[in-house]
């Protein structure tokens, strides 16, 4: 079974949230909320790629994806529905926008015009000393216009206000941003 112009993935582990704690062998659950982004699970495994696709991406590969891939949502009616990338069992439809990062056993790539940047920590302040530089990362995961340009993993670098988009990577925060948010190479 091919899609025609999607990639039919479905989320690792077989969960569609990742809302559990293990402390001392006990599972806890840290979140009920559903609605609750932070919570949902973002990688998903490639199941079947597109008709005629030719990319980097192949069956068994893990993506990143959008955290809206494989929530639940209420309908007008307070119904539990999946969202629209649901198929059926635990198998989902994305397109090209919907993903972020490609690869196997957490080595990833960036893919299209996306890059994942790790924010660094503060090194100064005087009264509300922010835990985080504002503005500034080190690149982690650039994506081949970067590279073009002369920015390479482990490059510090500035970015645009408002581009940031939180996501946990190999547990680490890291933010995804596109390609143009990056301003300087420090």
């Amino acid at each position: 079974m091919k899609s025609p112009y999607q990639f039919i993935v479905k989320p690792i582990n077989g969960t569609r949230y990742n809302n559990t704690k293990s402390i001392s062998g006990v599972d806890f659950i840290v979140n009920t909320s559903e609605e609750d982004y932070r919570f949902s699970n973002r990688i998903a495994e490639v199941i079947e790629t597109p008709v005629n696709y030719s990319g980097p991406i192949s069956k068994g590969d893990q993506l990143v994806v959008h955290h809206n891939v494989f929530k639940f949502y209420n309908d007008m009616k307070g119904r539990r529905k999946s969202g629209k990338s649901f198929f059926r069992d635990d198998l989902f439809f994305i397109d090209h926008e919907q993903f972020f990062l490609y690869g196997k056993d957490g080595n990833w790539k960036a893919y299209d015009r996306y890059c994942f940047v790790k924010p660094i920590l503060s090194s100064e302040g005087y009264l509300d000393k922010p835990k985080f530089e504002p503005l500034t990362g080190e690149m982690v995961y650039p994506n081949d216009y970067l590279k073009s340009k002369g920015i390479s993993a482990g490059d510090l670098v500035c970015f645009a206000p408002d581009g940031e988009y939180e996501f946990e990577i190999n547990g680490q925060k890291m933010y995804r941003m596109f390609d143009h948010y990056i301003t300087i190479k420090l």
